[in-house]
């Protein structure tokens, strides 16, 4: 069992080094096509929401209080709150949210 270890640790370091070095290595000019540029600046946020959204969700007690602390996230960012008057109005929903759910 020890040797396979040291084998998937080999395998999983040698495709993060290809998955990093091979752009590198490969694209040697500037992307001036608009959509994979687009696309590439894009891929962070992205990644970043996928990996947040569920946890906001189950985070709480409930899903629904999770829910309600979103939307009310949503609404007060789109209307152009700081990101502090965001956290503190979403941590409130949810605190008032798991006395009704």
């Amino acid at each position: 069992m020890n040797h396979n270890i040291y084998l998937y640790i080999l395998v999983m370091a040698a495709v993060t080094f290809t998955i990093r070095a091979l752009p590198l290595t490969l694209i040697r000019k500037p992307i001036k096509n608009r959509f994979l540029r687009s696309f590439l600046f894009y891929v962070p946020y992205v990644t970043l929401a996928v990996m947040t959204f569920p946890d906001i969700l189950h985070a709480t007690g409930s899903v629904w209080s999770g829910l309600l602390a979103l939307l009310a996230g949503i609404a007060l960012a789109w209307s152009g709150q700081s990101l502090f008057v965001v956290a503190v109005a979403s941590c409130l929903t949810v605190f008032i949210s798991e006395f009704f759910f």
